[in-house]
Parts: C-alpha cells; sequence; structure tokens
C-alpha cells in the first residue's frame, strides 16, 4: 500500500519508548503518517543488524511508497567504562547507535532527493559536551559520531533539497531514566540549567516537529539543545 493522502511520511526510530512515543504524537499531530520502527513498533526490527535495518526500510517504502523524514530516536544504552568495555558492548552500542541510521539512509534518501524533499533527524545527546560519567564511554563516542555523520550528511544531500539536522536532549524524564537516576540526581541536574525545570519528552519532540516543518528548511548539519540551557555553546 503507499501513500496517496498527500501527507508526508515520518518513520520514527525507537517510536515505542517515552521519547519516540511522543515524537511520533506530535508528527501525526501536524499531519504525518507516521510509521514506529522498533522491536514492538509498527515494522519490527533489530537495529543491531545491517539486514534487518535495511529490510525494515524498505517494508516501509513497500507499505508507504515512501519515507519524507526519518527521526532516528533508538539508542544503545550499554555501559562501560575505559579499563572495561569490550568489543561486543562497543559494537552494538555503535551499530545501534549509529551504523544503523546510514543504513536507512541509504535506503530513504534516493527517494528523498528524487522528490527534491526530505528531513533526516538524529536524536543525539548533551552529554557529547559535558559527558556525566566515565561509564558513558560507548554511548557519548556514539552520539557524538552520529553528529559527524549528520554534517556529512548534511553536505552531501544537501543540493537534492534533503536536509540532516540533530536534536540533543538533556536527561529527560521518562520511566527509562527514572530507573537510573535519583530524585537527587535529576534535581542537581535541574539545578544546573538555565530554565529551572525538568525536561519532557514532548520538548525534544517539539524540535523534531520544527525541523521537519516547512519552518525549519533552512536548517542543516546542526544540532539543537534541548536542555534548558544546561549546555551552551
Amino acid at each position: 500500500m503507499s501513500t496517496t493522502d498527500g501527507a508526508r511520511v515520518a518513520v520514527v526510530t525507537g517510536g515505542s519508548g517515552a521519547i519516540g512515543r511522543a515524537i511520533v504524537t506530535s508528527l501525526a499531530a501536524s499531519g504525518h503518517r507516521t510509521v514506529s520502527l522498533d522491536r514492538s513498533g509498527d515494522i519490527a526490527v533489530d537495529l543491531s543488524s545491517e539486514e534487518s535495518t535495511r529490510a525494515a526500510a524498505q517494508a516501509v517504502l513497500d507499505r508507504e511508497g515512501r519515507c519524507d523524514v526519518l527521526v532516528h530516536c533508538a539508542g544503545a544504552f550499554d555501559q562501560a567504562t575505559l579499563a572495561d568495555v569490550d568489543l561486543r558492548t562497543w559494537r552494538h552500542v555503535q551499530s545501534v547507535n549509529v551504523e544503523s541510521v546510514l543504513w536507512m539512509s541509504q535506503v530513504f534518501a534516493p527517494g528523498m532527493a528524487e522528490r527534491g524533499f526530505g528531513r533526516i533527524v538524529l536524536i543525539t545527546s548533551d552529554t557529547v559536551w559535558s559527558p556525566p560519567d566515565p561509564v558513558l564511554l560507548p554511548y557519548v563516542t556514539s552520539k557524538a559520531s552520529q553528529i559527524g555523520l549528520m554534517r556529512v550528511m548534511a553536505r552531501t544531500l544537501g543540493p537534492s533539497g534533503v536536509s540532516v539536522s540533530a536534536v540533543a536532549p538533556g536527561l529527560t524524564d521518562t520511566p527509562g531514566a527514572r530507573t537510573v537516576n535519583t530524585e537527587e540526581q535529576f534535581d542537581a541536574v535541574v539545578a544546573r540549567q538555565a530554565l529551572a525545570r525538568r525536561l519532557v519528552p514532548e520538548d525534544t519532540a517539539a524540535a523534531v516537529d520544527f525541523l521537519a516543518s516547512d519552518g525549519g528548511a533552512a536548517m542543516t548539519g546542526q544540532v539543537l539543545c534541548v536542555d534548558g540551557g544546561a549546555v551552551m555553546r
């Protein structure tokens, strides 16, 4: 089945998570047809596998006929320090967080370029500029790699009318974040922010919605920090 109503198709990885769900909801509210790619999403996928990732992207094209907006929100958060990181942990984080968006872009970008419109948005993290803990070595490295990938793709795809940008949330109040952060840790992060309030998934979703919209047409190769001013760069 292909899209016939003229709506733009937005694909969101990690759409079953708190931030991913908020992004899906926001994009749907702004008129997009949304597809969630996740282990339990509209189309199931294992983003650590190149084969599964490419197959899921092709399944989107087979079902919807196109992808106009790709949002990579899924992320592996495996922790390890410099002293104890192993290749399996390292490779898993890099494959899910960085490589999967590369494989999906190879599938989706040609159609975007042919139509002269496309948005690719990577959800990175403000920990790139201020790593909070040595155990986040694989995660922070992957998020920094996303930014490098985003900039090169922005240069590559820009002449075809495709923009590539990133959103960097700070510590966001989600069920997952609450399993590894205490109330005191949340409060300590808020105290370091210029805006003294907890971040919620809808904050990230609003930034993504802007980048995906016609209002974001002049934005590419940029990172929007959505962290209450915790990191100013």
